[in-house]
């Protein structure tokens, strides 16, 4: 059986691309189970686990990609919701993955009060007085990845 180097060489620099691809996105990543085993209780896969995955890969790495952005700083970024459940409906994502308010750490503050002042602009920019700000705990989230929903009608 003869070997073909050539195909060898080029499946080594893909693997080598992809290792050093996934080590930039994920870098800063809060960890997820991606497997739902029988028994894994609750570390089990969730979608919500991905679409976090995803947001954090996003939000930290790639926030030029996202649709709608209308605020964005160093620390935060805010987007018009793209499913709006209100005429006003923003969401604000810190630039840093925590997967909700109840895993705060102290140095996770600067970020959160980053995206509290967006939220605060907005209020003001669109003149709105009967608003609610809301964030969700892991019962409820959609996505796991800590988010302001701005709303109002």
């Amino acid at each position: 059986m003869k070997l073909n180097l050539a195909r060898w060489g080029w499946a080594g620099l893909w693997l080598g691309l992809g290792v050093a691809l996934g080590g930039y996105l994920f870098t800063g990543v809060q960890a997820r189970s991606l497997l739902a085993l029988p028994g894994c209780g609750s570390s089990c896969y969730r979608p919500s686990d991905l679409a976090g995955l995803l947001a954090s890969i996003g939000v930290q790495r790639t926030p030029g990609l996202l649709p709608g952005v209308v605020k964005e700083t160093e620390r935060c970024i805010t987007i018009n919701h793209p499913f709006p459940e209100a005429r006003v409906h923003f969401v604000a994502f810190p630039k840093r993955d925590i997967k909700d308010i109840g895993s705060l750490k102290t140095e996770d503050a600067p970020f959160v009060l980053e995206c509290l002042a967006h939220i605060q602009l907005l209020v003001a920019e669109n003149n709105l007085r009967a608003y609610r700000v809301v964030t969700n705990g892991p019962g409820r989230q959609a996505v796991t990845y800590l988010h302001f929903h701005l709303m109002s009608r």
